[in-house]
């Protein structure tokens, strides 16, 4: 039997890491069983995937040990450690966009036949790769044509086909529909019947609670706690996350007058192949959420409004015809309207992170801090009021984004967009991927720009998010507006009969 086909047992010994004169991790210990799935909890920041990274070859520890089946290992890359079974799967995708998924798949582990690619053995183990994730795609179709949802299976499929005996999983299901989280629970429930170590990193709670057997919390870069998952509530999960007793999650939604005339008015409006003949609208103090499957045309469809794709239909805004016929012509001619956008990919679309937050702060205003020279005093004055105001945690105001943990990465991708002072906003997954901590920051500072007189839309995936939070809810399925849901009618199961056609 070969080292990759074993089961794999980790200790953690007092495990540490530094960067610089910054210490992530502070002696860490912990033990992981075979074919057994572990919930790793801990706000961003509490050094879970600095941990995982060590364990699967990308970072070296700075102190401590990690052992493989009772034997001390130190990987110097992540193939040393793949060849023991052990497999990352990153939660921002680690795939090259202009290639096809199934030499992503196979990328760096390339089958040959002689001196060349044997790209059809490789598009056929590709092609069973995919299947088990329950992805009906050509092993051909260039990545770059994936929606977020695909990629992710597809980074998982990657991750089956190096044979994994320990698998790690950060934010799995952070982009994909209720369906294809169902076919992945049975994916992990087959893989740990087959004897393989599953770290599921995961904000969602209710997802801990369900797959998992054990918890392990991380706070501040160290281990806190370990039980089984059956004696933990989710409150108590959440609080032993962030070190104190969390009080409600979601704030008091406060009345909106609907008297007052919509602050945003969107009629038959189409986006071709997403959107069709779409109409809603959003007063002054409302939050109005968009809920749906992936592929149900709600980004598309506000893409098209900020005139990031083609589009048809009527805009009004606060009672003003803003264009004939379609929507606006880019996003900087919307934020001059009074509509913002903040992207559902932070990393992406929302902030470059390896400019400094001064500058992502600043760019979508820069008319205010350039008359006619850019002045780095107002700037930084922005910033600190931003982080102020915002609860950013940085310990540093001229760091660059990428320092900063997902949730603040968040908090400062909003600040941005709330620069050229809208009167509508857009949050498209505006939690994705962070922590119950940050989610209830992002929570309260969106009911406070609501209390401000600012329309607010949000666009999730997650029905408790929209439940807690909205006055409203429009569900959307297959490119069409199906109904739209008060308050005192949300449930989960009416946004998802209504989502899938079922009602």
């Amino acid at each position: 039997m070969t080292a990759a086909a074993r089961s794999v047992a980790v200790e953690f010994d007092q495990v540490q890491k530094a960067f610089g004169p910054v210490q992530v991790l502070h002696g860490v210990s912990f033990s992981l069983a075979p074919g057994r799935v572990y919930g790793l909890l801990g706000e961003n920041g509490a050094g879970k995937s600095t941990l995982m990274k060590i364990l699967a070859g990308y970072e070296p520890a700075s102190g401590g040990s990690v052992r493989i089946n009772g034997v001390a290992h130190s990987f110097d890359s992540s193939r040393a450690a793949e060849a023991l079974g052990i497999v990352l799967i990153h939660q921002e995708f680690n795939l090259a966009e202009h290639l096809s998924v199934a030499q992503n798949i196979f990328l760096g582990h390339e089958k040959k036949k002689g001196w060349l690619l044997d790209d059809a053995a490789m598009d056929r183990e590709a092609a069973e790769a995919l299947a088990q994730v329950g992805l009906t795609l050509a092993p051909t179709t260039p990545v770059s044509r994936l929606i977020v949802a695909e990629k992710q299976l597809v980074e998982i499929a990657k991750a089956l086909s190096r044979r994994a005996r320990l698998l790690v999983m950060d934010e799995p299901t952070a982009t994909l529909t209720p369906g294809e989280t169902e076919r992945l629970f049975e994916l992990i429930a087959r893989l740990r019947a087959d004897g393989v170590t599953i770290v599921y990193i995961s904000h969602k709670l209710d997802e801990v609670e369900r797959i998992t057997d054990e918890v392990i919390v991380m706070r501040d870069g160290r281990f806190v706690h370990q039980a089984p998952t059956a004696e933990l509530t989710r409150h108590q999960m959440a609080n032993l996350m962030v070190g104190r007793e969390l009080a409600d999650l979601y704030p008091v939604r406060d009345a909106v007058d609907r008297s007052v005339a919509p602050a945003m008015s969107v009629s038959d409006f189409t986006v071709p192949g997403w959107a069709v003949g779409v109409s809603f609208d959003v007063r002054p103090g409302e939050i109005l959420g968009f809920a749906g499957l992936v592929g149900a045309g709600r980004t598309e469809l506000f893409e098209g409004l900020l005139g990031l794709r083609p589009a048809t239909g009527q805009v009004d805004m606060l009672g003003q015809r803003v264009n004939t016929g379609k929507g606006w012509r880019n996003p900087s001619h919307a934020a001059a309207a009074g509509l913002t956008y903040l992207s559902e990919d932070r990393k992406g679309k929302g902030l470059h992170v390896h400019l400094g937050l001064r500058q992502n702060l600043t760019l979508m205003a820069l008319e205010r801090y350039a008359r006619p020279w850019l002045d780095p005093k107002a700037e930084r004055q922005a910033l600190a009021e931003a982080v102020s105001d915002y609860g950013i945690r940085t310990g540093d105001l001229d760091a660059r984004a990428s320092s900063l943990s997902g949730g603040n990465q968040q908090k400062l991708a909003l600040a941005k967009v709330l620069q050229p002072k809208p009167k509508v906003v857009v949050l498209d997954e505006p939690t994705r991927g962070v922590d119950v901590g940050a989610k209830r920051d992002i929570y309260f500072l969106v009911q406070r720009l609501a209390r401000l007189g600012l329309a607010v839309i949000v666009v999730s995936s997650e029905l408790m998010e929209l439940i807690g939070l909205c006055h409203r809810v429009a569900v959307m399925r297959a490119g069409r507006l199906v109904a739209t849901l008060d308050a005192d009618g949300l449930t989960e199961e009416a946004l998802i009969t209504h989502a899938t056609g079922t009602e």
